[in-house]
């Protein structure tokens, strides 16, 4: 059974999140989804890089849209040590189409909605909606959380600017 979590709001509705509350500090765990139609290993795509996981619900509503363009557009001035992936349950249609419309050339795209493996895992599954809560997570090269911010209302930003900060510090 999973652990709930509640003050949490979609809007005006209440929402449950399901999974461990994850925390700086913490071990992040490996996890899998889809990415263009093959499993991503969050591990083994990711080895050796400064991680950026931007979270959201849908790349389809506006405040998902903003939240992903402005990390594409941080993601312009990174080094090579840094890696921007977006996890929504979008299907990967959806994503290769907004990458496409958007131009966005500098974010790994990842689905979550097969198994929930992330989702789950990382404490974002929105039990009422089987949707992602809105979240960041900056993770070190050793796979260790330096950042955590899971947004309290889903229908606001998290605080990009905090995350692109942790992340640079960790080069």
């Amino acid at each position: 059974m999973l652990e709930e979590r509640t003050g949490f709001k979609f809007g005006d509705e209440d929402i449950t999140l399901l999974g461990k509350d994850v925390k700086v500090g913490d071990k992040a765990l490996n996890f899998k989804a889809i990415n263009d139609d093959k499993v991503f290993d969050f591990y083994k795509e990711t080895d050796g890089k400064i991680k950026i996981i931007s979270v959201v619900p849908s790349l389809d509503t506006s405040v998902c849209s903003i939240q992903t363009v402005k990390f594409n557009a941080e993601a312009e001035k990174f080094s090579n040590d840094i890696v921007i992936i977006s996890v929504s349950d979008d299907l990967q249609f959806a994503q290769k189409r907004f990458k496409d419309v958007k131009k966005i050339n500098n974010i790994t795209f990842v689905s979550d909605h097969i198994n929930m493996d992330f989702g789950e895992k990382y404490g974002v599954l929105i039990k009422e909606l089987r949707l992602l809560n809105r979240s960041v997570f900056v993770i070190d090269k050793d796979n260790y959380v330096r950042y955590v911010e899971y947004v309290k209302q889903n229908t606001e930003l998290p605080n990009i600017k905090n995350a692109i900060n942790e992340a640079v510090k960790l080069v």
